[in-house]
């Protein structure tokens, strides 16, 4: 359990018990009083984020890092999906962002490591690169996760 997600579990039913006596509050009652649940959904991406980007420090092989978010993705399909179809997609779109940018960015620095490139020309780069991952999953993602994404990855 996420540990924001605890906690607000915790708070909630503290909450409950200086109201009335244990025997009273069911977990219908805690999950009410803890009712922001897109700061609940933002939490657990910022985890699984946090997760990839520690897990790939350094990027070599960008596929290694798209493996990365794709199994993420794929062990929590059905909870990604739900998200993504609600009205809180932003906050899911906000941290794929996160992860496409560092994935390029880490992968950048090891491939152009040594190479003179303008910080002008670095950033189209960057911004570019971020755009088509981005985008590619999106585009996975509106499909329910039925296209091959790994192969077209591959192929590019």
């Amino acid at each position: 359990m996420a540990n924001f997600t605890k906690k607000a579990i915790v708070a909630s039913f503290i909450k409950l018990l200086t109201e009335r006596p244990l025997s009273q509050i069911t977990v219908k009652d805690i999950v009410t009083d803890c009712e922001d649940i897109p700061k609940l959904i933002e939490t657990v991406v910022e985890e699984d984020a946090a997760t990839i980007i520690q897990t790939y420090p350094t990027v070599e092989n960008f596929g290694d890092c798209l493996e990365a978010v794709l199994d993420t993705a794929l062990s929590k399909k059905r909870a990604i999906l739900h998200i993504y179809h609600s009205t809180n997609r932003d906050i899911y779109e906000m941290y794929l962002w996160k992860i496409c940018d560092y994935a390029i960015e880490a992968y950048l620095s090891t491939v152009l490591r040594g190479h003179k490139i303008k910080e002008n020309d670095l950033d189209i780069i960057k911004k570019y690169l971020s755009s088509l991952g981005f985008g590619i999953i999106s585009n996975w993602l509106r499909s329910d996760m039925s296209d091959d994404i790994r192969s077209s990855f591959t192929r590019l």
